[in-house]
């Protein structure tokens, strides 16, 4: 038999073998001559046992060539007459469908799920298991897949600099018109039959819900991909960090002013030039000429054209203007020397902000500018935009910054985009105000419509009345319908109740401090304490240690000194960008809490979900097809599970939406238990929290006022 079960796959896999280890031979070559092996129908059993065996070990190229190959062994085993037949009576130790031997017709027609249970054998358990691992490596690669697609956009996107007045091919129009255009993303329709102005000048905050298509719209403006885009218009996306290497955060500013990096280094190279003529003069050997190089004339003459265009496009103030962008992001003159690649994240996006602010490009596209900037820099934010002489669009789901920056709403719902004049307050009144009208139009047309039917259906076989009776129908058919209001669904963030109740403090902090090993300390002496009914927002500039106040809370960290007292009972979850970063975009949402919380049931952790708003199909789509907002959600769901007592969030409302921030208010308005939270957004903090704490100079202290008084504080420092 393992003679026979050797030559057959000899045969078959060929030269392939020997590239081969001889251990994964013998392996196939065992399993294929084991007595009890179930070959199946074409093969089907050999690809479930060794399929992804032969993939691993390339003795196939791909899984469709390694189905063909599983057929050819079934065969040649056949003939050798090693294939047993199926046997008709199943045996009873694998699972009994009721529905085996019906009619198609009588048969469920919903596919059964495999059951993990005493009556699966062990292969039917390696089975199982096999599936899992082969829909985990599609997962995988389809989001492999969809990371080459993004990366070859975002390559895709028209390389945008400074502009000093060039001719960058025809008259620079300043107003554009788009119509009649259709975005749709993997099939799925996310705009139909758009129209939407832009006029040079304006202002726009573009709104809608996750999911909507907003990211999308910004990227194929970007990527000039809609009809009626002027060819010289430059567009330009902020929605990823600058490239972390050796180039300081100034200098990678101030590349993006190509012409004047040029200039300047086509002066240095001229100068160099010029100095090793007069060397030659002093030594009396020049004859004028230097290697084929330009000669002295020819360099005075193009170092002169040099200082006229640098004077022309104002260089000298380059650096102090990029300078200025930086410093109004919080960058210290000691930062905008580092070198990029040593900040996060979050500081390379403010630089590629900061970078975008001084190209000045004729349409600027900023998705979600604020999630990375702590209030000062926000604050000078909308203070530059408001001034900002081109026309923007801002993504946002702060309502005062919208309401400061923007002259104009976009609004997408539904697959379409409809403008509206004014600020965010604007647009909500007026769209208020137009639902109430559509609704009462919409009744009365129902009502008129209703009496005319009842008329028509009444006297529609009275010959006396048969005049009225056709007047009435040519009259309903005039009148049309008027289109009932349809509302987006509401949002829910509903966290789960605590089963208990530690007594307070839940928290306490005594004479606690904190530093970094081999660092200064960043908190000296905290004392404070948390219970279950704290309300407390903490603000303070980026890099002052909020967040390490959280860790230490957590136990993350611990204290270098003094103590941090942390009730036994209780249960704290923990919101950051760091859990949102951390989620599993190759899965779904339903499966990434399966694996967190194995043995849970489905039903449950699908109730869970859907407390969060994610709901239905949005469950089971991969994460990485959902917007910002949906990921936050998800993590929300899942640091949520076990039913804290404590929620420490920082910047929560990132990425969300504004109907989701007022559904994550009700939310925390409705928690029984602390928050703790760090977070810039006016509306989140004022209307869920009752405390406000200032983290500055190595101390957490409250600060007896408003939100308001805070940042009138702020502006006047």
């Amino acid at each position: 038999m393992t003679e026979v079960a050797t030559t057959v796959v000899h045969e078959v896999l060929g030269r392939r073998l020997l590239d081969v280890d001889q251990p994964v031979v013998d392996y196939i070559v065992n399993v294929l001559a084991d007595e009890d092996f179930d070959f199946g129908i074409d093969g089907d059993g050999v690809f479930d046992a060794l399929g992804e065996l032969l993939v691993d070990a390339a003795c196939v190229s791909d899984f469709s060539e390694c189905r063909t190959v599983c057929g050819k062994l079934c065969d040649k085993f056949g003939k050798h007459g090693l294939v047993k037949p199926k046997p008709t009576v199943r045996s009873l130790a694998a699972p009994l469908r009721m529905f085996d031997g019906m009619d198609e017709e009588q048969a469920p027609k919903k596919k059964v799920e495999e059951i993990d249970g005493p009556l699966l054998t062990e292969r039917d358990k390696m089975k199982i298991e096999r599936k899992k691992r082969k829909d985990e490596r599609q997962r995988e690669a389809q989001y492999l897949q969809h990371v080459a697609e993004m990366e070859a956009v975002r390559a895709g996107m028209p390389k945008v600099c400074v502009n000093h007045g060039q001719d960058v091919g025809g008259p620079n129009i300043k107003d554009f018109h788009l119509d009649n255009f259709n975005i749709s993303v993997g099939g799925r329709d996310l705009i139909v039959d758009g129209a939407v102005t832009l006029s040079f000048g304006r202002h726009y905050g573009l709104i809608g819900r996750n999911g909507t298509g907003k990211t999308t719209f910004l990227r194929h403006l970007a990527l000039h991909a809609i009809d009626g885009i002027p060819k010289n218009c430059q567009i330009l996306h902020v929605e990823q960090e600058v490239a972390g290497d050796n180039t300081t955060a100034l200098q990678c500013v101030l590349n993006s002013d190509i012409e004047r990096t040029q200039l300047l280094e086509e002066e240095v190279r001229l100068l160099d030039l010029q100095r090793k003529y007069e060397l030659e003069e002093a030594s009396g050997k020049s004859n004028g000429e230097l290697n084929g190089a330009l000669d002295k004339d020819a360099i005075t003459e193009r170092l002169q054209e040099i200082y006229k265009r640098l004077e022309l496009i104002d260089a000298d103030s380059a650096e102090a203007r990029a300078a200025s962008i930086l410093a109004g992001l919080s960058f210290s003159p000691e930062m905008q020397r580092k070198a990029t690649k040593t900040f996060s994240g979050g500081w390379r996006m403010r630089i590629a902000l900061a970078r975008a602010l001084f190209i000045e490009p004729d349409l600027l596209l900023l998705d979600e500018p604020t999630n990375h900037l702590d209030l000062h820099a926000v604050l000078w934010l909308e203070s530059y935009l408001v001034k900002w002489p081109k026309t923007f669009i801002v993504v946002s789901h702060a309502r005062e910054f919208l309401n400061l920056v923007v002259t104009d709403i976009i609004h997408l719902q539904g697959q379409k985009l409809t403008s509206y004049k004014g600020d965010y307050d604007t647009f909500e009144r007026t769209r208020e105000e137009q639902l109430k009208n559509q609704q009462k139009a919409f009744e009365s047309n129902e009502r008129s419509r209703a009496h005319m039917q009842n008329f028509i259906d009444k006297f529609r076989y009275n010959a006396k009345r048969a005049s009225l009776v056709q007047s009435r129908i040519k009259a309903l058919d005039r009148m049309g319908f008027v289109d009932a209001v349809v509302n987006d669904p509401d949002y829910k963030f509903e966290f789960p109740t605590p089963d208990d109740r530690p007594g307070p403090p839940i928290i306490s902090f005594s004479d606690a401090s904190f530093g970094y090993p081999g660092g200064p300390l960043l908190f000296k002496n905290l004392n404070f304490g948390i219970d279950l009914d704290s309300r407390i927002a903490m603000v303070g500039p980026n890099g002052i240690g909020k967040s390490t106040i959280l860790n230490l809370i957590a136990g993350e960290l611990q204290p270098s000194s003094g103590t941090v007292f942390r009730s036994a009972k209780v249960r704290i979850a923990v919101f950051s960008q760091h859990h949102v970063d951390g989620l599993d975009l190759s899965s779904n949402p339903l499966l990434y809490l399966m694996r967190c919380f194995p043995g849970v049931p489905e039903q449950k952790l699908r109730g869970h979900l859907g407390s969060f708003g994610i709901t239905g199909n949005l469950a089971l789509q991969p994460m990485y097809t959902l917007s910002g907002g949906q990921k936050s959600r998800v993590a929300f769901a899942k640091i949520t599970f076990k039913k804290p007592h404590l929620l420490l969030l920082d910047e929560p409302s990132n990425h969300l939406d504004l109907d989701a921030v007022e559904a994550l208010i009700q939310g925390l308005v409705m928690f029984q238990g602390g928050i703790l939270m760090v977070s810039h957004d006016e509306h989140l903090i004022s209307n869920s929290v009752d405390e406000l704490w200032v983290v500055s100079e190595g101390t957490a202290t409250p600060f007896h006022g408003t939100f308001q008084d805070y940042k009138k504080i702020l502006r006047s420092s």
